[in-house]
This record gives C-alpha cells, structure tokens and sequence, in this order.
C-alpha cells in the first residue's frame, strides 16, 4: 500500500480537480448533450448518434462519445453530472494508464511525472471536464500506446492487436485524427519488438486488422441501412459517412477544403510552427511543450534502449500530431492540443529520469538546468498577462532550481527535487486551477478563467434578426418558462416539437424543453437535411408543431436548403414573438 501511495494520491488529486464544481458548466457542449438526452430516450438514436429522439440528424462526428454519455443518461437521468462525469472519470483513468505506460520503459519517477504533467495541462483540465469527444479519444489513444509498449517488449501480436483495437474505437470517436498515432506505433514496433522482420510484419498486419475491424463495423452498418430508414449522417452533403470521415472531417481539415464550412478561415489563425506557440493555443498546451522538445532531443542522449524505445513512441506522437496541427488550412480549435498532452507528460517523464541519472555528466546537467530555465522562462511569458506576480515567482523559482540542477553534484537533491518540480508545474497547475474554477459552455472552449472567450471562442455568429432568432452557430440559446411550456404543449402528438435551423439552436431548445427539435441543415446549417420538399411534406403530414427562429447563416458552401427552408416558413405562416423568439405554429395553415 505505502508504494502505491505516490499513485493514489495523484489519482485522487486528479479526480478532485477534474469533479469540482463540475455541474457549474450546465450543458456544457449542448450540441453533445442533446445528443446524448436523444440517446437516453431512444436506442435507434444512441446508435446512429442522432442530435434528437425522432432521428432526423446525427452529431458530425462518429458516436462512440454520443453512446458513453447517452448510457449513462439512461442510468442516472439526463443531467449536467450524468452527462460531465465520464468525461472526468476518462481524465482520471488517462492519467493512472499514462503513468502505467510510461513506468513501464522509464520507472515509477517517470510515470508520475507523466501522469503529473497531464493532470495540470490546462487544456486537458477543460476537455475532461467537457463533454465533446477529445476526453474519449485521449483515453483510447493512450491505451493504444500502453498496449504497444506491452507488445513492443515481447513481440506480442495479441497486445499489438488490443493496440489496433484502441485505435479503432478512437476512429469512432474523432475519426482521422485517431490515426495521427499510427506511424509512432507501427515504426517503434517494427524496429523495437524483438523477433524476426518477418514476424513483426505479419503482427502488424493483424493490428490493422483488428483496427479495420473496431473501426468499421459501425461504418458498414451504417452505409448498409437504407437512407429512408436512419437519420442523415449530419456534416456530410451526401449522406455518407465515408464521404463525412474522407471529406469535411478528413483530408478537408488538412486542405481547408470542408464544403458544408461556414466562418471561412476565421477563429483558428495562421497555419505555421508558430501556431502552437501563438496567443490561441500558447496557454492551452504550450507551458511544458518547448520542454519536451528538449528533453526529447537530450533523452535520446542520455537514456538507455528501453528508454529510448519510449521516447521513440511518445516522440513520435508528439512531433506528427503537432506538425499536422501546426499547417492544417482546415478549422482547427484550441482545444484539440489536448492531444498533444499525453505525449508531453511522457517525454518530460522519460528525459528527466534519464538525464536525472547522469546528472554526474556535464552534458546531462547543462540540459536538465537548460530545460527547467526554458520552462521559467516559457511559464512567466504565459502568466505574465493573468498574473505578474504569479508569472515573476515561477520564473525565480526556476531559475534558482535551474541552477541547483547545473550543480547537481554539489546541491542536495532533497532540496533542489522539490523546487524544480513546483517550479515546472505551478504556472500550468495555476492556470488548471482557475480552468475548473470558470464555467465553460459553447462549441469551442478556451482553458484559462474567464477571459471573454467562453461559450464559443469569440466567434458567435447568429442570423438576422439576432436574440428574436434564438441561439447561434456556436452556442445554444435557452428558452424562457413561456416557450418551454409552449413546445411541451401536446408536444406527444408530434414527431418533432420544432424545428430550427442549426444544431446548436435546436439542442437549447430540446434541452430546455425534453421534445425532440429536428436541427435542420445540420451544425453549420448547410447540411440537405432535410430538403425543402422534405420539410413541407413532414409538415403536411403533421410531423413538426413550430419552427423557431429565422435562417440563421448564410451558406459559403455546401447546401441552402435550411435558407429555403426559413423563407418558405416565413413566407407561408404568421410569426408570434415567445420568449423573445420568433415562433411559427406550422400546424395552422398557411397564414399568408
């Protein structure tokens, strides 16, 4: 027990963070938490990952977050905790497999430092207290590599097969970018794993199977049911998942090629090195990143086979996922650093401990000295605006710790140890803190208190006519007890209690209301779901009681059916104002 403390007790400091005042952020991500309220209350949606009950939409992205969030849901009601908790519970769970993964090849020390380090990332504190994907695919992509780190050591396919599993699974959860793993894993495994050419070739062959299979069944079942009979797949203009995984969701994010894009380049910056380093993303990753760099670099130096094998992996990871990040033309938010975070925390686990045992060496002292100077020196830039005197302490601190480690020989460890641990983590640990501290909600987060940024990342666009039309492209409205009490109103006679154009629109007002709101055109309202003629027809049949809002966006590309959509509505019935939004009782006849 006394030798797992150290564990536990990161563990337990983890699991505070990331569940204090959790329910503070509400719905959090409403176009998540629509879909998970959708999954709750009918199976056919938890499946196919549909933004509503009546199965007009699905999310654009692949469910496997959808299907963990509408499980529990079910279980425990469709509420803030049931629906933010697995997200904390994967943070708390990413940390303990990180540790285990990177203790393997490095040791105890270096698995706490990891799982330290991942912890305190601020953009991790926000994405596992968030409910959009990301925490998912964390979880899984680490247990593919703490897989691959089993398979690597004895030439294990079944172990390289659970790896191909993982990453299968994170495919349905964020699609290509559970790929960006791959050539770290599959390169480390055919150079490391200790057998014959020909036996790792045939091993990893039977990964990717195993990858093509935990990945694709739900695709096939998909593309196997007939259109009529399933919800339209949302983010696809052809309703395709291949097309929604290749295209908007793929090779688009790279090219900025996303036909269905509304914004058209703004809110995500320039593409180039400097983007990871940039005001947008600098305090959301950056604190520890030009550290590993370093530590990389000199661990490869210092460290023994094992060791390197480790860093091989996490270096890997680490330097593809952040090039493809850094020169994307495609949206790219913040918050997707949070996948950089995992591979920070081991390399920094792994190069210290390695360097930390040669300290004796010239050579391993100046790199442990010179990265702990970098990362005073990178801490107090980030602090520097939210808090100078935080920023200034961080940078003395390290400083003086960066001198003990030059001088390890003669220094104490018991003394200088402990001060260039706190001086390494007290800037992120700070900026973490105040991270949990701040509600945060909308479709593009931002970690860090409350900054302006919250609920959308500054870009909030809404259609014309502005609070009368509801919510926006990127944050849900909520409606008032007068609306709420208007969609419930014979809401049991209807397939759809509204419609409204966009996701985020819709899923306020489902959230608020319980009755399923068809999201027409999908999250940027560009998606032919549904078509003009497929609306009216839904609308003769009785499907729909109101349409709320106006047109929202305009449509850069992609479809305008949402737009006809509106104009048709607007043109055909008479608007009352309820709650402040423009209403539309698609039941009483044409009006006009």
């Amino acid at each position: 027990m006394r030798a797992r403390l150290p564990l536990l007790l990161l563990l337990a400091g983890t699991a505070v963070l990331y569940l204090w005042r959790l329910g503070d952020s509400g719905w959090a991500n409403a176009y998540y938490s629509a879909a998970a309220q959708a999954g709750a209350q009918s199976w056919q949606a938890w499946f196919f990952g549909s933004t509503d009950a009546a199965n007009s939409i699905t999310v654009d992205k692949t469910p496997a977050a959808t299907w963990v969030m509408g499980l529990s849901a079910r279980l425990f009601g469709v509420n803030a905790w049931s629906i933010l908790v697995p997200q904390a519970l994967m943070g708390v769970a990413s940390v303990g497999l990180l540790y285990a993964a990177v203790k393997r090849v490095a040791g105890e020390a270096a698995g706490l430092i990891a799982g330290a380090v991942l912890a305190l990332t601020p953009v991790a504190v926000l994405m596992f207290r968030f409910n959009n994907p990301d925490a998912l695919l964390v979880l899984l992509l680490i247990a593919g590599a703490y897989c691959t780190v089993r398979a690597t050591g004895t030439a294990s396919w079944k172990w390289l097969a659970l790896a191909g599993v993982a990453v299968g699974f994170a495919f349905l959860t964020k699609m290509l970018q559970a790929f960006l793993v791959l050539p770290a894993f599959g390169l480390v495994y055919l150079l490391a794993a200790p057998t014959a050419v020909r036996k790792k070739a045939w091993h990893l062959a039977v990964a990717s199977g195993a990858m093509v299979v935990a990945g694709g069944w739900w695709v096939l079942a998909v593309e196997l049911v007939p259109a009529g009979s399933r919800p339209h797949i949302g983010g696809s203009q052809s309703d395709s998942v291949l097309e929604l995984a290749l295209g908007y969701n793929g090779l688009g994010r790279l090219t900025g090629d996303e036909v269905g894009s509304v914004g058209g380049g703004r809110g995500w910056g320039s593409a180039g090195w400097s983007r990871l380093l940039g005001a947008e993303m600098g305090s959301q990753i950056a604190w520890l990143l030009p550290t590993a760099v370093v530590l990389l670099i000199a661990g490869f130096w210092a460290a023994d086979h094992r060791r390197r094998t480790g860093l091989a992996l996490w270096g890997g990871w680490l330097v593809v996922t952040a090039v493809v990040f850094s020169f994307m033309n495609g949206i790219i938010h913040a918050y997707y650093t949070v996948a950089l975070a995992p591979a920070i925390g081991a390399i920094i686990g792994i190069g210290a401990t390695a360097l930390w045992r040669r300290r004796q060496e010239p050579g391993a002292a100046a790199a442990l000295s010179g990265a702990l100077a970098i990362t005073a020196l990178q801490c107090y830039l980030l602090l520097l605006d939210w808090s100078p005197g935080l920023a200034a302490a961080v940078l003395v601190l390290g400083l003086l710790a960066a001198v003990g480690l030059f001088l390890s020989t003669v220094a104490p460890a018991a003394v200088v140890v402990p001060i260039a641990v706190v001086a390494a983590l007290l800037g992120p640990g700070a900026y973490s803190v105040a991270t949990a501290a701040t509600p945060h909600s909308g479709a593009v987060p931002s970690a860090g208190p409350d900054n302006g940024m919250r609920g959308g990342g500054g870009l909030v666009l809404i259609g014309p006519g502005g609070g009368r039309d509801g919510g926006g492209l990127l944050s849900a409205p909520t409606p008032d007890v007068e609306l709420v009490g208007l969609l419930r109103e014979n809401s049991g006679k209807y397939r759809w209690g509204a419609a409204a154009v966009g996701s985020n629109n819709a899923a306020g007002y489902q959230l608020g209301s319980g009755v399923p709101v068809m999201a027409v055109g999908g999250f940027n309202g560009t998606d032919p779901a549904p078509t003009l003629e497929e609306f009216q027809e839904h609308v003769r049949s009785g499907h729909i009681h109101y349409f709320l809002g106006g047109a929202g966006m305009p449509a850069e590309t992609g479809s305008d059916a949402s737009e006809r959509i509106a104009e048709w509505v607007q043109d055909t019935f008479e608007a009352v104002t309820v709650g402040g939004v423009d209403v539309y009782d698609l039941t009483a006849g044409a009006q006009r």
